[in-house]
């Protein structure tokens, strides 16, 4: 008896470390996937506004060599970002492998397809960006502009893959479940179906947009940043306004993408739903919960708004919404948790829309943005409120499937790995992830030192004369001339 406790306690203490170490890895990975998506439709925006192209078409204006200046410096932090992103990104597909070998010995068949897609993409990915980040000198401009597409087109066909498994382990599909349940074998699998399937394409369309959404408020951070320290140069404004330009072209979508995605939720995985929204029994009138907690069944310490859950799920006040009750205690997640991580993602992007709405009315009222402190103040902490928001949603995806891994079908302590060793694999990857991230940290650092000192001459080409306003092509003699003086230059 006692050595069963011992195994049973061992157990335990190896499925809450491998989550902890799972939870830590891909916490921590998936910002830098996020830049890595998003940064280069930032510097394609910029570099396409660099050699003077406007409009849908592409026709020729005047060039902007600070468009281009910038352009090339934030390639050269996607480069960093994106070589820590590959080491974390590499240890998360070793940890899959590791940590559940229970998914994926039964359903490596069935979900094995979008792993190797992703690392398809991965590889294009890394060598369009290598292209890009090399071909300043040798390219034809245009044509060098566009090895950003594959470059962001990777990026994006690389999150439909990741986004599909996920969605699957939510809703899983692409084999027999009847044979499944009666046998506990997979059989007649279809890996396409698996892939696409019921909750894929919601996923991949609220995960997209946030991944901009991300990037941009970052980006305008950091500029934002600058300009309270006085640093109001062209290049700081450059990247305020194309970092705030891509964040809020992505807010609407993933507003939009949001309300999707919870409807969803309350059908496919109910007891997330509850749990996300806190309604500890089922019934009709049902309140939306702001804040508190869940206390031996009663709500503690929260804001209810009388109705409006049951408005917003069906838009009648009748509409029954199902409730923590309607299922055994075994089967629920950490209730308190999910709702609190589901509160902090909507109360982050609120935020965000509410900066938004101010700049937008400052800018259609005085046809240009707010110049006060207290808004550069507030674009500042756009940048960590949108990651806040971004990790409270996978923690609301993630925390909200337990107990199980594969929703309705095995828990997660069924998946996961026999072998001793987890806790200090979790202690190791942690001090892995704290040298890469004071590493990133002190390059980044540097590079934008050498930057403000004017130690660097970041873009090596840049169109001068009419004629080399067709931009056919650009040689390493035209590297030197006006583009040394191109940062730091004042509005």
């Amino acid at each position: 008896m006692h050595s069963l406790l011992l195994a049973a306690a061992a157990s335990e203490t190896t499925l809450r470390t491998a989550r902890m170490l799972m939870a830590f890895s891909l916490g921590s990975h998936i910002v830098l996937s996020c830049l890595g998506i998003g940064l280069p439709v930032v510097i394609f925006l910029l570099h396409r506004r660099g050699l003077g192209l406007r409009g849908l078409r592409g026709r020729q204006g005047d060039p902007d060599l600070d468009s281009l200046e910038l352009a090339h410096r934030l390639a050269k932090c996607a480069a960093v970002l994106f070589a820590v992103g590959a080491v974390s990104g590499t240890m998360l597909s070793f940890e899959m492998g590791i940590l559940w070998p229970g998914l994926m010995g039964t359903f490596g068949d069935v979900i094995g397809m979008p792993f190797a897609l992703e690392g398809v993409f991965f590889f294009l990915e890394a060598v369009f960006l290598g292209i890009y980040l090399y071909g300043w000198r040798g390219l034809p401009a245009r044509l060098h502009l566009m090895t950003l597409v594959p470059v962001a087109l990777s990026g994006v066909f690389g999150t439909l893959c990741i986004v599909s498994v996920n969605a699957w382990m939510n809703n899983p599909s692409g084999f027999d479940m009847k044979e499944y349940l009666a046998t506990g074998k997979v059989t007649d699998v279809n890996p396409w179906a698996a892939m696409f399937g019921p909750n894929t394409a919601v996923q991949f369309f609220h995960l997209l947009p946030a991944t901009y959404l991300v990037t941009g408020c970052l980006v305008a951070s950091v500029y934002a940043s600058g300009m309270l320290k006085g640093r109001r140069d062209r290049l700081h404004r450059l990247g305020l306004v194309v970092g705030l330009g891509v964040a809020f072209a992505a807010l609407p979508v993933q507003l939009i993408s949001g309300d999707t995605i919870a409807r969803s939720s309350a059908k496919s995985q109910p007891a997330k739903f509850a749990a996300s929204e806190l309604v500890p029994e089922t019934g009709t009138n049902v309140p939306m919960v702001i804040g508190g907690v869940l206390v031996d069944g009663k709500i503690v310490g929260a804001v209810q708004v009388p109705d409006m859950l049951s408005l917003i799920l069906g838009f009648s006040p009748s509409t029954e919404v199902t409730g923590l009750d309607a299922f055994p205690p075994e089967d629920l997640p950490p209730v308190n948790v999910v709702h609190l991580s589901f509160d902090l993602m909507v109360g982050s992007a609120t935020a965000l829309v509410g900066l938004a709405l101010w700049t937008g009315l400052c800018q259609w009222r005085k046809k240009r943005l707010p110049e006060t402190k207290w808004w550069f103040r507030a674009v500042v902490l756009a940048g960590p409120l949108a990651v806040l928001a971004l990790e409270a949603g996978w923690t609301t995806t993630e925390v909200g499937r337990q107990p199980w891994i594969v929703q309705g079908l095995m828990r997660t302590e069924d998946a996961v790995t026999t072998q001793p060793g987890i806790p200090l694999a979790l202690m190791a990857v942690i001090v892995v992830y704290l040298g890469m991230a004071v590493s990133l940290f002190v390059v980044l650092r540097r590079m934008s030192a050498r930057w403000r000192a004017g130690l660097e001459v970041s873009a090596p080409y840049g169109p001068g004369e009419a004629e080399e306003l067709e931009l056919a092509h650009i040689g390493p003699e035209s590297a030197s001339g006006p583009v040394t003086d191109a940062p730091g230059s004042a509005d």
